[in-house]
């Protein structure tokens, strides 16, 4: 199906046409058009699964993790504040190898209260043993979901999987997406067979006391199996890309990169405007490109480091910050290069926090105000008089 769909929809359309059996989630802005959708596919008999009504954020992750345990192919989706509620059972996910999907749309952390966009949230779980994209458009970010089940599910994987938007942005806004029928995405993603699962006639135990002569090679295992996932995503999105005919996915997306001496990296729909001010750059002389990172989580070291290794100048744009210190990605492309003969100038940048616009000018001002200088956690487009009142 090919229309002109709010990204909720087409999400819960998406999660429809690959045949989940539970859905559990509770409401939070800006997610909530998504699981209304499905409720709604649910209750006319448009999609074949129980959709459990929950009291709580935590109680959704506790509901699917019991569904993938039991070997069902569940769902949920969150943002923000609740987002954080689930990360308790979001560890537990992970270290029971179940397979799942979360949709994570982004939205700040509090305080103070903010309802708009930024990736705080899921930044700050990165390191729960889940895989981690990060969509720029609607379109890439239904392919995603896509290609999570078929990855988590893989029996060489048996990870969960986020599939991250930015709230707003993308929830709300409208796209011409094509939607794939349910018997179209079967020939991509076949029915769920799970490893282990709980079975009343063939008992089995989960999740155990691991003792400190346990508990490391149970990190180790993850981290192994994270490894390995840097080797799948990419085959996965080459088999995506054959079925249905269009490339998304994989671990970055490297955009005008092979002559370019500055290159900005980020994720996430602001990518969009980055690619726009490339092509504006570019035709004014300058040799600027940019390198999306869509898969954060493993993280995709090797390929970045041979994109970029050529590149005299690297900036790092994120909407998030480890508070005290630099940002994550920047902390990340920074460790690539050390110890390395290659030595670009590379900055960090910290921009739309809490939905703040960016905008052409603040990119341009990144590429061009900063030529040949340096910086560390350099706060884009701040608020100057807002400063001088102490945020007051």
């Amino acid at each position: 199906m090919k229309a002109i769909l709010e990204g909720s929809e087409a999400i819960a359309r998406t999660i429809r046409s690959c045949r989940v059996g539970v859905i559990s989630a509770y409401p939070i802005t800006p997610q909530t058009r998504i699981v209304e959708f499905l409720a709604t596919l649910v209750a006319n008999g448009e999609l074949n699964a129980r959709f459990v009504n929950v009291e709580s954020e935590h109680s959704a992750a506790s509901v699917v993790l019991g569904a993938s345990a039991t070997g069902v192919r569940a769902y949920s989706a969150t943002s923000s504040q609740g987002f954080i509620l689930m990360s308790e059972v979001l560890f537990n996910i992970a270290g029971l190898r179940l397979p799942l999907v979360l949709t994570v749309a982004n939205r700040a952390l509090s305080a103070p209260i903010s309802i708009w966009n930024d990736h705080q949230d899921t930044v700050t779980l990165r390191d729960a043993g889940w895989i981690q994209f990060y969509g720029e458009s609607i379109q890439e970010v239904c392919d995603l979901h896509i290609q999570g089940y078929r990855i988590s599910e893989d029996p060489r994987v048996h990870l969960p999987v986020m599939v991250c938007l930015d709230g707003y942005i993308l929830t709300h806004g409208h796209e011409v997406v094509d939607i794939p029928e349910p018997e179209e995405v079967d020939k991509f993603l076949p029915p769920y067979k799970p490893v282990h699962v709980l079975d009343v006639d063939k008992p089995v135990s989960m999740g155990l006391l691991a003792g400190p002569e346990a508990y490391m090679e149970t990190r180790y295992a993850i981290h192994k199996t994270m490894e390995e996932v840097l080797e799948i995503i990419p085959e996965v999105a080459e088999e995506f890309a054959r079925v249905f005919g269009r490339k998304n996915g994989g671990l970055i997306e490297a955009y005008r990169v092979e002559d370019a001496e500055r290159v900005i990296v980020g994720k996430g729909s602001m990518m969009g405007t980055v690619k726009e001010v490339v092509d504006e750059l570019r035709e004014e002389g300058e040799k600027v490109g940019a390198v999306k990172v869509i898969t954060h989580r493993p993280f995709p070291a090797k390929v970045l480091y041979e994109t970029l290794k050529g590149v005299k100048e690297i900036a790092v744009l994120e909407k998030s910050i480890s508070l005290g210190f630099w940002s994550p990605l920047f902390t990340e492309i920074k460790a690539l290069f050390q110890g390395k003969k290659e030595n670009p100038l590379i900055s960090g940048f910290v921009i739309g926090l809490g939905g703040r616009d960016i905008t052409k000018d603040n990119i341009r001002e990144v590429f061009l105000k900063w030529k040949g200088k340096s910086a560390e956690a350099e706060f884009i487009n701040l608020n100057q008089e807002m400063l001088k009142t102490g945020g007051e």
